[in-house]
């Protein structure tokens, strides 16, 4: 009696390896889309962040959906291209839970600084929690009592690059909300490797 597996060669299968980023992803594809179709109407309603009255209660969604909303393919590109980079291997290192957290976090400081402080401004994109991702990266290796020299190159690279770009010019990229990203991404990397050597 013959085994019909023998000689078969092994399956490639496809691996939904990181819900999180994956399903944020395909959330920001899908409000683009619907933005693309209403003319602009969504991403005004729900994927952006500005001063509104706090009577309507879409405000308070929009501290935490402005992430979602972008302008353009080009600007979703950039911002997913980063996240699927980066985001898979703090997803397995951190875990789902923690990474909802941070991505929620990050989310509504950078929208309530964005309200303070620019009013007038509308913030969208998925730039902030980039950043706090890519400082957030630097602390794959760190030990308690140790600063990773990663991390001061990040940080230097990165925040320093922002602060340059937020003095010098002037464009629709809110330098502001990247630095609010990359901070909440630091302190998150040390809370989180601190509780794990400790």
């Amino acid at each position: 009696m013959s085994n019909s597996n023998s000689g078969n060669k092994p399956t490639l299968k496809i691996s939904f390896n990181s819900p999180v980023i994956l399903w944020f992803c395909i959330i920001c594809v899908a409000a683009l889309v619907l933005n693309t179709i209403t003319g602009g109407t969504t991403n005004k309603l729900f994927f952006s962040v500005y001063r509104s009255s706090m009577k309507n209660p879409l405000t308070y969604l929009r501290f935490i959906l402005h992430v979602f909303g972008h302008a353009n393919v080009s600007h979703l590109v950039n911002n997913m291209m980063m996240l699927l980079i980066v985001g898979p291997l703090l997803e397995e290192k951190y875990g789902q839970k923690n990474m909802i957290i941070i991505m929620a976090v990050t989310a509504l400081v950078t929208g309530i600084a964005e309200v303070l402080f620019f009013p007038n401004v509308m913030l969208l994109g998925a730039s902030g929690i980039v950043f706090a991702m890519i400082l957030l990266s630097s602390f794959t290796s760190f030990k308690e009592g140790t600063i990773p020299v990663t991390f001061i190159l990040v940080a230097v690279l990165y925040i320093g690059d922002q602060v340059i770009s937020g003095v010098t010019k002037v464009d629709n990229v809110s330098n502001f909300t990247h630095i609010i990203g990359g901070a909440v991404g630091a302190v998150t990397g040390f809370m989180l490797n601190g509780k794990k050597t400790a």
